[in-house]
């Protein structure tokens, strides 16, 4: 497709240096136009606030329907999960989320929740140094929804170690991509058989999906599509967010102390955890009209963009110095966990879990340090590490 020379950019947003540090390509990105074509996998950027903002809130001229990855692969394996859906379809099959994924609907396992934060956070402390991937961002994201969708127990280890990385197989056909497809597909696999053999754990989030598909509310393509959503969504980004808080209490620890001081800016910490690290950085949609953007950037229907929320969450348009973490800034308007009707279904739980994280360990740790160098684990979509090591102190 031939884009005009002077929004255009060779800038590669999947390299390895880039998707271990993207924001000074994101600034580049933003001062260059309100969207940018990039060349290399023949797409538009939308990374300032505003546009991306707009885009999310309006499905109509930016729809899903066609897919979010960036290859085609993935939009066909995905095309009956959640967010790939737009209305009429997209409304029934979202009020299977909210029925169950609701905040009223998740006061039955707060407690739940609350007990294993406080475990966790006692553990945390006696053992001194850990690693805050393992040892506690996964603690809660994998036993708690595991319990909640009702996987039987021998298949959850395969589970999570597929859907581990599955976010990699919505970037562009790289080496990385091609790379995810073994894991997806056998993902999709062991999901479609654990539903065609009726093996869902009666009363969880898996088995109301389930039976809406038995009794022909929705295909059971449909259903394993949204089985497959919630598996990789859920477990990925709120490990992600929780490793990314940790790793900048650790690297800011005023903003520690002041989160103990003041417990009840843990809702106000956990957002600004996601803006300045969104979980989900890049995800993609397609124009159904011409955009026309302002300052000669016309966007033809029938364009693919990549609606970065990572770029719109550190723009310095909207968030006044926007590289600095500061657990005091409410940014209710992040767009880290999306917007409109394909904002994060699952967003309710992840900040139930991540504020019950956050505060059982405020209520024990006096210092949260780094004992060793992060591990970043580079992939094409989510932003999150393989290991740091840490150390807490009373």
């Amino acid at each position: 497709m031939d884009m005009p020379v002077r929004h255009s950019s060779d800038i590669d947003l999947f390299s390895d240096d880039a998707l271990n540090d993207p924001y000074p390509l994101y600034r580049q990105l933003r001062d260059q136009a309100p969207a940018v074509w990039l060349r290399r996998h023949e797409v538009w950027f939308l990374g300032r606030y505003d546009p991306v903002r707009a885009a999310l809130g309006d499905w109509q001229t930016w729809s899903s329907a066609q897919g979010i990855g960036l290859n085609p692969v993935i939009n066909e394996a995905w095309r009956n999960a959640l967010i790939c859906v737009d209305p009429p379809a997209h409304t029934e099959m979202r009020k299977l989320f909210t029925d169950r994924l609701g905040p009223r609907q998740l006061k039955d396992i707060e407690a739940t929740i609350q007990q294993r934060a406080e475990a966790l956070a006692e553990r945390i402390a006696a053992m001194g140094e850990f690693d805050a991937v393992k040892d506690v961002a996964q603690d809660l994201p994998v036993g708690v929804i595991m319990d909640l969708i009702g996987w039987p127990e021998d298949v959850r280890g395969g589970l999570l170690e597929m859907a581990a990385g599955s976010f990699d197989a919505c970037g562009p056909a790289n080496a990385r991509m091609h790379a995810s497809l073994p894991r997806l597909q056998a993902m999709m696999a062991l999901i479609g058989e654990t539903f065609d053999r009726d093996r869902l754990v009666s009363g969880g989030f898996g088995s109301t999906v389930a039976d809406a598909a038995r009794r022909g509310e929705i295909p059971r393509e449909a259903a394993i599509g949204l089985l497959a959503g919630y598996v990789v969504a859920a477990f990925d980004t709120t490990i992600s967010a929780i490793s990314h808080g940790l790793l900048l209490f650790a690297q800011h620890p005023q903003q520690w102390q002041r989160l103990r001081e003041a417990p009840q800016l843990m809702p106000a910490a956990f957002n600004e955890i996601v803006r300045i690290e969104s979980p989900i950085q890049n995800f993609s949609r397609v124009a159904t009209r011409d955009v026309d953007l302002g300052e000669g950037v016309l966007i033809p229907a029938g364009a693919r963009a990549i609606v970065s929320y990572g770029a719109a969450n550190r723009d310095e348009r909207h968030f006044a110095e926007p590289e600095r973490f500061h657990i005091e800034r409410r940014p209710l308007d992040h767009l880290g966990f999306g917007l409109g009707i394909h904002g994060c279904a699952g967003q309710s739980l992840a900040r139930l879990e991540g504020h019950a994280v956050f505060s059982a360990l405020a209520r024990r740790i006096g210092r949260l340090t780094l004992a060793g160098e992060p591990q970043r684990a580079l992939n094409n979509i989510n932003r999150g590490f393989a290991a740091i090591p840490m150390r807490a102190e009373r």
